[in-house]
């Protein structure tokens, strides 16, 4: 059994400036797609996808050389529903037989690092695809979520808006993963807010 990685970046980051996936936290830093790319990556996972929306063609090049496959959501307005609509339906089209869970993140967690997902890819050894989990920061629910392959479907059928797989996950409690010792898992919707926030290895 493996698990693949899902990470949401179409959006376009209104209050940011521009998309998220092609922010850079300064000058000479990497984007928030290039970075959280290599943390999944450094974490184990041999396969990520990623969904753009806004300048999809911009961020494509940097998922692409990373190694990641690329979905575009084309109705990445409607909010994150869409980009995770869009992604799962892709893994449960493409996505080989021994694949049996996705952990879903977004690109706009500075702090989320490499040990975060670490943790909670541990927490899957074992698991089949019914599997559900989610990190947790000092009690509070977060990202990344693993969602077994059981369950794509269901929430690809339920994510609307900006609620994601939160209906689902409601109706079918996730496991809880603690790592609130390893970062706050708030995320960064505009400039004052990355740079105030500390940027994981």
């Amino acid at each position: 059994m493996t698990t693949v990685g899902l990470l949401l970046a179409a959006g376009a980051g209104r209050r940011m400036g521009g998309p998220k996936a092609l922010v850079r936290p300064a000058d000479d830093a990497p984007t928030l797609l290039e970075a959280t790319l290599d943390r999944l990556l450094h974490a184990g996972l041999e396969q990520v996808v990623v969904v753009l929306g806004a300048s999809a063609e911009q961020a494509r090049p940097l998922a692409e050389v990373a190694g990641a496959a690329v979905v575009v959501a084309d109705d990445w307005e409607e909010g994150m529903g869409a980009s995770l609509r869009a992604g799962l339906r892709h893994l449960d089209a493409t996505a080989a037989p021994e694949v049996h869970a996705a952990v879903v993140t977004l690109v706009d967690l500075p702090d989320v690092g490499t040990r975060v997902y670490r943790r909670v890819l541990s927490a899957t050894r074992g698991a089949g695809p019914e599997v559900l989990l989610r990190a947790t920061y000092d009690g509070t629910a977060g990202h990344p979520v693993v969602l077994g392959r059981a369950h794509w479907a269901a929430v690809a059928d339920t994510a609307r808006g900006d609620r994601g797989a939160r209906d689902h996950l409601a109706a079918h409690p996730p496991t809880s993963v603690e790592c609130g010792d390893l970062a706050s898992g708030t995320d960064a919707d505009t400039p004052d807010a990355l740079r105030a926030h500390r940027h994981a290895p």
